[in-house]
């Protein structure tokens, strides 16, 4: 039963690359179908890296693809300071998360550390404390441009350690690799997608618990021209999915799937800094997610510098 989920779910995570695969022969077709004088654009010398799987063309090096909220971010940044606030409600019991999260970039690799704090309400009391600090780096290994460039899509590998802090919130180490996918079709809509296979280690009522972890990011740029709010340089309509899937222990085979419907507003910059605002609306979409959040919000401020 358990090696039957878990195919299930690398099935899921085959077809999500499938379709991005789909897409660039779809590309492909268009390329070959347009005046051969644009092909004097494409530099002959534009792949680079690992077995020339990367290409300069891809506009993932410009670190430019809107950060997620619940979804894990798999962009590429150079120097980022973040802090997001969580409120969410089950009936009456409130649960807050505040995180700091820093993100620094060398090259195509970005290494990344999180901070949160927790505090959930329940009848039996509150509980509070610094929750797992997470350690992670990701890195692209394959790209591909169309000529005319519009489906620019990259697949990556990253890797999460998340450190326990503090007993009363968490007492398990855990280790996710992951693998990612960025991708921009045409000039304003972006797809990214995350899979990762988290381990729990250590003892308790946790201990090697196995988890499949998933989501997906859509977002659709509006830019200053088409839409001149003051001080916005580019708005982001966003839309998230966010879910994991038990694969052992009691409860092998639950999956809990949560939505959000957000934006971001990137600011214009102020010298080297720009400031990026965020909100969103975090609701249930199947029952085991209901059973642990019935709505709630989100905030996010993110500094590039």
């Amino acid at each position: 039963m358990l090696a039957g989920m878990r195919l299930k779910y690398f099935a899921g995570a085959v077809a999500t690359f499938s379709a991005a695969a789909f897409f660039q022969m779809a590309a492909l077709a268009v390329d070959q179908a347009a005046p051969a004088a644009t092909a004097s654009s494409v530099e002959p010398d534009s792949r680079y890296g690992l077995f020339n799987g990367l290409d300069h063309r891809s506009w993932y090096s410009q670190g430019d693809f809107p950060e997620p909220f619940l979804v894990d971010d798999s962009g590429l940044e150079f120097n980022e300071a973040r802090l997001d606030w969580w409120h969410t409600k089950t009936g009456a019991q409130p649960s807050d998360t505040i995180k700091a999260e820093a993100e620094k970039g060398f090259g195509n690799v970005t290494l990344e550390i999180e901070v949160p704090y927790e505090r959930d309400a329940s009848p039996a009391g509150t509980v509070q404390g610094i929750g797992s600090i997470d350690l992670g780096a990701r890195c692209p290994f394959y790209q591909f441009v169309s000529r005319s460039g519009f489906f620019d899509t990259t697949f990556g590998s990253a890797i999460e350690i998340g450190i326990p802090a503090s007993a009363a919130i968490s007492v398990n180490p855990e280790f996710v690799p992951k693998i990612f996918n960025d991708t921009k079709i045409g000039e304003h809509f972006t797809i990214q997608s995350v899979f990762g296979y988290s381990t729990l280690t250590g003892g308790g009522a946790d201990g090697g618990l196995q988890t499949f972890e998933y989501g997906f990011t859509f977002g659709y740029f509006i830019e200053h021209r088409q839409l001149p709010l003051p001080g916005v340089q580019r708005l982001i309509p966003m839309f998230e999915l966010v879910g994991e899937t038990r694969l052992n222990h009691d409860s092998a085979g639950q999956n809990s799937l949560l939505g959000n419907a957000c934006f971001r507003l990137n600011l214009k910059s102020i010298g080297r800094v720009q400031s990026r605002l965020g909100m969103g609306f975090i609701f249930p979409i199947n029952n085991n997610a209901r059973e642990n959040v019935h709505s709630g919000i989100v905030t996010s401020l993110v500094f590039e510098y």
